[in-house]
């Protein structure tokens, strides 16, 4: 499917319980995928689908996109991490980022603020702590006295930042093994990778979380991505990212129904252009070749996240692998 040797799934399914995804977790692995990249937002913790993906297809790599650096404390979090880089040695990834004011303050009821300090910070005290190192420090956004880790992993897990913009990108090439990227287009990818370049992190893993609807009438998708797009490209983390990207006159329409409370002119405003850029749709193969545009712009690791509407999502996670990529390149590449 590309040079990359990696290629994940967002886990866990819509409509499928924990406790069934067993044979999901090793049909993925049949299928070629390498990978299965959870999230924390409002479903899962982002470590228990983890935890038994372990158990069940231990040779999967494993991923969280993202924990926010807010809502566990840093002792919690460096125990979270160590625990699944224990479980699984060598096949975690574990996603550090700021998260949302939505999350961190309407949910968890916790101050959102000093986002690239507190970043910054977990970063290192999780490096330090991962080693079963006595920390006793006084940090910007938070102070440790006395933790040492009392199980340590025999592998330490790579650690990558969630970025958006060039502070965090940069960061994320400085002292991250690699970054995350969400909510941008095939185009987006270089002008974002050339920041974290910029911050030293030339040959780093690059993931992208990519949303796919696999629907094969554009009207539909496109009902489906506005949707999509308007719960998240409202939050001013997203919104100024954009504005970064050069999408701003494109998308402000939208943003100026969305704050005057008018949610069907702000739905209405975003150019079809805009959706087309930001979610993969249209039939599995013309998926594939969209995100495999992604992958030549330079994401390695790149996290679909299947949004099966009125379609069979064993159908679409066959559809979209890269052994149904392997098979499409092969069948036109061998004479009648």
């Amino acid at each position: 499917m590309s040079t990359a040797t990696r290629y994940g799934i967002t886990i866990p399914f819509d409509g499928v319980p924990l406790h069934a995804h067993r044979e999901w977790f090793a049909t993925l692995r049949r299928l070629g995928y390498t990978d299965v990249w959870s999230a924390e937002v409002d479903g899962s913790d982002g470590f228990t689908p983890l935890a038994l993906a372990a158990a069940w297809e231990p040779e999967l790599k494993l991923g969280v996109a993202i924990t926010p650096a807010y809502t566990r404390g840093p002792a919690l979090m460096a125990q979270s991490v160590a625990s699944i880089a224990d479980a699984a040695p060598g096949q975690f990834a574990f996603g550090l980022g700021a998260s949302s004011e939505v999350i961190v303050a309407n949910w968890n009821g916790l101050a959102f603020e000093n986002q690239y300090r507190r970043v910054r910070d977990t970063l290192r005290f999780l490096r330090l702590a991962l080693t079963g190192e006595k920390i006793t420090e006084t940090y910007e956004t938070f102070h440790v006295k006395g933790f040492r880790l009392a199980r340590v992993p025999e592998q330490l897990p790579d650690l990558y930042l969630a970025a958006l913009r060039p502070g965090m990108l940069r960061l994320a090439g400085k002292e991250a093994d690699g970054a995350i990227l969400n909510w941008l287009s095939a185009d987006d990818v270089p002008k974002a990778v050339a920041e974290v370049e910029q911050g030293g992190g030339a040959g780093k893993e690059i993931v992208a979380r990519i949303f796919v609807i696999p629907h094969e009438d554009p009207n539909v998708a496109r009902t489906i991505g506005r949707r999509m797009i308007t719960a998240y490209l409202n939050v001013e983390a997203y919104a100024e990212f954009h504005r970064w990207l050069g999408r701003g006159p494109a998308l402000e329409p939208m943003w100026d129904a969305w704050a005057a409370g008018d949610r069907k002119a702000a739905l209405a405003a975003i150019p079809d252009e805009v959706v087309d850029d930001l979610i993969v749709h249209g039939s599995t193969s013309e998926c594939r070749a969209h995100i495999q545009r992604y992958m030549d712009n330079g994401i390695s690791v790149p996290a679909l996240a299947v949004i099966p509407f009125g379609v069979d999502l064993a159908g679409v996670v066959a559809g979209l692998s890269p052994s149904a990529a392997t098979a499409a390149a092969t069948a036109v590449s061998t004479p009648n």
